[in-house]
């Protein structure tokens, strides 16, 4: 089993410079006196980019007012217009709302659903089929549209580079208003209304919004147009949260403001849905981004990787406990019936790594199984990459088509070097650390030769090594309650606002190892020069345990964290790394 494995490989630490000019000194003084805090954390947040008081309030303290205005998007004038048009005929049109089978998708479409149906009643959504349709907008979910008299169709993290597909949409009367934040193509689709940050002629602030985040967006032009009190849409921040969570887009800017308020919603009264599913999770304290990605995040998604999205979308717009505990449940079995694909494909992936000497020199991975799930090659994708650091593809077959799930290592963009394969590719899509494609069959071994050459003449050798960012060195003796109320106070985590990991050299065990269900470590270590001593957690670090017997001192890469254990509340280390001499 996958636990049995080698270890993962080595580690590349990197600590940030400490803020040591004259300006940093300035600032890490004036906001020790400002805040109250030590000059250590200080320091923490100088190094962040905050150096005044000011910065340091709305950090800390997110508002709705640090929100952009919606109409600074490019069409977003016109995609209101077109909403109005279709809600105030005399006959008022049909709208379908579209999106894509993922959690930010699913997640979308739920969010845009719930709110119009307050306004309008001519209104159903669609989740295309991820074996049948695939990805985006599809020709059946046209069709479907247009047999059932829906002419207008609000896409939602999809549609930017259907082009093809929204002429022939308009073709049998129906528009479009596109919500997307991939990367468009070199041509837009011919909608009524394209709205996209990443668009290169829109001049919107704020260019990593989550697809849901580009949906909000859209909800909150139409209530500053028919002056709806906006307090009416802020609650729906419960499901951007989510998206925000699990599409692992910056936790900058206007996301971070939406994942604040959208966790405070979470935590004190989720939607029935999210209630339901938190329970079937297990959650029983307050959730983080972290409980939404790997708690949350995944039992979504399973709906669309086992079965059919459709039913993430039900639980999310559910209304009655009953019927959320139903759909909950039957979700949460998804969840487990994809863990078992995960874990038989993740070790086929990796034996065939292993037992091919060319696979194994590689700069990138690209697999091929026909009988490998669908649902799960994303999945497999970054399990490989946990064990074999590079650019990852996973390639299965799909009816009589290819599709393939791209996976990547920070600071190498997989869809640029897709995107030099495209003459291989029927479509793709997708960021700079995760895609999507399509391709003949006949066309796999030509296309895993050319993304090798690509990503060999791209990448480079640091990209290979998984790499830890350290934020700043720490004596024990400062770790105390306030630091860890601070620092979490940070929050909410994710990328470009990483929970800050700490350094302490020259510490030693105080007791022999423990190993936890045979592959977690536990150990209780002491700073040499201070005398403070901590139990630090390594999960999937039992491989360590033989290393420290030799008594030496050693270096600990880690996180604060709070452990909670009979009633007993204490501070505890969880490792990210070790280092021996």
């Amino acid at each position: 089993m996958i636990t049995q494995l080698p270890p993962p490989p080595t580690k590349r630490w990197l600590v940030k410079p400490v803020p040591d000019s004259v300006a940093d000194r300035s600032a890490i003084e004036s906001l020790t006196a400002s805040l109250g805090v030590s000059p250590f954390l200080a320091g923490l947040l100088v190094q962040r980019g905050i150096t005044t008081f000011d910065e340091a309030r709305l950090f800390f303290r997110p508002e709705f007012t640090h929100l952009h205005d919606p109409f600074a998007m490019r069409d977003m004038d016109r995609a209101v217009a077109r909403l109005k048009e279709a809600l105030q005929r005399p006959q008022p049109e049909k709208i379908l709302i579209y999106g894509d089978y993922d959690v930010d998708g699913t997640t979308s479409v739920a969010l845009v659903y719930s709110f119009l149906s307050r306004y309008h009643d001519q209104l159903d959504f669609y989740i295309p089929d991820r074996y049948k349709e695939g990805y985006g907008i599809s020709k059946q979910g046209i069709e479907w549209a247009a047999e059932n008299g829906f002419t207008l169709i609000i896409a939602l993290d999809c549609g930017i580079k259907s082009v093809d597909r929204v002429a022939e949409a308009k073709a049998l009367g129906v528009d479009f208003i596109i919500c997307d934040h991939h990367r468009p193509g070199d041509e837009l689709p011919d909608a009524a209304a394209v709205l996209d940050p990443k668009r290169s002629d829109c001049q919107y602030p704020y260019k990593e919004l989550s697809g849901c985040g580009v949906g909000f967006k859209l909800l909150q032009a139409f209530c500053l147009d028919q002056g709806i009190d906006l307090d009416t849409l802020y609650p729906s921040l419960d499901l951007v949260a989510v998206s925000i969570a699990s599409d692992i887009v910056p936790l900058t800017g206007e996301n971070r403001v939406m994942a604040y308020y959208g966790l405070k919603q979470i935590n004190s009264q989720p939607r029935t849905g999210l209630k339901a599913l938190i329970k079937v999770a297990g959650f029983r304290n307050a959730l983080d981004l972290t409980n939404l990605v790997f708690g949350l995040g995944p039992r979504i998604n399973a709906a669309g990787r086992i079965k059919h999205a459709k039913a993430a979308v039900q639980l999310l717009l559910a209304e009655s406990d009953d019927e959320a505990d139903d759909f909950a449940f039957a979700i949460n079995k998804h969840n487990s019936d994809r863990r078992v694909f995960d874990s038989t494909m993740t070790e086929q992936a990796l034996s065939m790594i292993r037992q091919d000497e060319t696979l194994l020199r590689a700069k990138s991975t690209v697999l091929f199984d026909a009988g490998w799930h669908k649902g799960v090659i994303g999945i497999v994708a970054s399990r490989c990459i946990e064990h074999f650091h590079r650019p990852t593809i996973i390639l299965t077959q799909s009816n009589d088509k290819v599709a393939g799930s791209a996976r990547s290592v920070p600071g190498f963009d997989v869809y640029e070097a897709i995107e030099e394969c495209a003459d291989l590719l029927e479509q793709f899509g997708g960021h700079t650390f995760a895609a999507g494609m399509t391709l003949p069959v006949d066309n796999v071994d030509a296309f895993r030769k050319k993304f090798e050459t690509v990503v060999s003449q791209r990448i480079r050798e640091e990209h290979l090594t998984p790499l830890i960012d350290i934020d700043l060195p720490l004596d024990f003796s400062e770790i105390t309650d306030k630091l860890y109320r601070i620092v979490k106070q940070m929050g909410p985590f994710g990328p470009h606002n990483m929970q800050p990991v700490f350094v302490t050299e020259d510490v030693y065990l105080v007791t022999e190892p423990t190993i936890m269900k045979e592959k977690h470590l536990k150990i209780q270590v002491q700073q040499e020069r201070t005398g403070h001593q901590f139990t630090a957690i390594g999960f999937g670090m039992a491989h360590y345990a033989q290393l420290l017997q030799s008594r030496k001192p050693f270096s600990i890469c880690y996180q604060v964290d709070q452990n909670t254990f009979n009633g007993t509340v204490s501070l505890q280390l969880m490792l990210k790394d070790i280092k021996c001499d």
